[in-house]
């Protein structure tokens, strides 16, 4: 399968995005479903048995939507694979990925060009994790078929470059697919996504609220109550630039003005942090349009009628010709 055809299997251009201790099998499935990529992280997994669980639950579960579907388009699903040295499980997990024919594998912290070149072989697609222009060449380099440009916005590990910028940047050197991520919650941010250049918009914090998701009830409240100045930006607690919902790392006793000020990966390493952990929790800017907690299908049918409304309404060339004509 190459991208064009992914994008023929979607019923609009958006993936869920993969979220650690969040994305289940339940929430992949409810997306393919209702024609939406659907994914889940592998290190999002106790153990390599337990992956290998989630990617047979995912895979008969697909082959039994298929065939009740009646016609109904039923989208591939997604891996994401640390492919960094440092993850001890990422031989393992590729050699996973490569049994069970994974459709569309999301690779991040780095890019090496065997991986790559492995899971082309059996026909995957490989979308590569970039927060600048030079990850994205080096990720080019090695061969993967496009990009996720993660933008300053997004939640979890996040970048730090305006999305008009960071996607400009990549289409001055990548003609091929680019999938955006950063802050979007609605169809109409998804169209949105497209009329900036990008393939396919990446969407995480809108399904954290979701019955599916995994995260803890508390989580999922505290994105519904929040806006966007509630959540904070910081590269001290794991040493990677992340966004935070404020009110957990409040709630867990982390002084903000301190942290402000701390270097990165000092919180993590604190060993009492890590018996708090499970209650420092990511968001990204989009929490503010986020106030119910739906099933991960009545909001991807949502998301839906959304885009669609929005296609409808386009921008006139009537208007653009009118707004581009000088005043007076």
């Amino acid at each position: 399968m190459n991208v064009k055809e992914l994008a023929g299997q979607l019923e609009i251009p958006l993936i869920l995005a993969p979220m650690f201790l969040v994305s289940t099998p339940a929430m992949t499935l409810a997306a393919c479903s209702e024609g939406l990529l659907g994914s889940f992280p592998a290190h999002g997994t106790r153990t390599p048995e337990v992956f290998e669980e989630w990617l047979i639950e995912t895979t008969e579960g697909l082959e039994r939507l298929r065939g009740e579907s009646d016609g109904k388009m039923i989208a591939p699903f997604a891996v994401n694979l640390v492919v960094h040295p440092s993850n001890p499980r990422m031989e393992g997990d590729l050699e996973k990925c490569i049994k069970y024919r994974v459709p569309v594998v999301l690779t991040s912290k780095g890019a090496p060009p065997d991986a790559v070149a492995r899971i082309h072989d059996y026909g995957g697609v490989v979308l590569h994790d970039v927060a600048n222009r030079r990850h994205a060449e080096k990720a080019l380099e090695a061969g993967v078929d496009g990009v996720v440009a993660v933008t300053a916005g997004a939640g979890g590990h996040t970048g730090t470059i305006n999305p008009f910028a960071l996607m400009n940047e990549i289409r001055r050197i990548h003609d091929g697919p680019i999938a955006l991520a950063g802050g979007m919650t609605t169809g109409r941010d998804v169209l949105a996504a497209q009329v900036m250049g990008a393939d396919f918009a990446y969407v995480g914090t809108r399904f954290i609220a979701t019955a599916e998701s995994s995260a803890p009830f508390g989580q999922k409240q505290m994105i519904v109550d929040s806006i966007a100045t509630d959540i904070f930006f910081s590269a001290s607690v794991d040493g990677a630039p992340a966004n935070w919902l404020t009110k957990s790392l409040s709630a867990a006793g982390i002084d903000l003005d301190v942290l402000r000020t701390t270097r990165p990966g000092k919180v993590i390493a604190a060993a009492e942090t890590h018996k708090r952990w499970k209650d420092i929790w990511t968001a990204g800017h989009g929490v503010g349009n986020i106030d119910d907690i739906p099933t991960t299908a009545e909001l991807c049918r949502r998301l839906k009628a959304e885009y669609r409304a929005a296609a409808l309404h386009p921008i006139s060339n009537d208007v653009i010709d009118q707004m581009a004509q000088p005043s007076g």
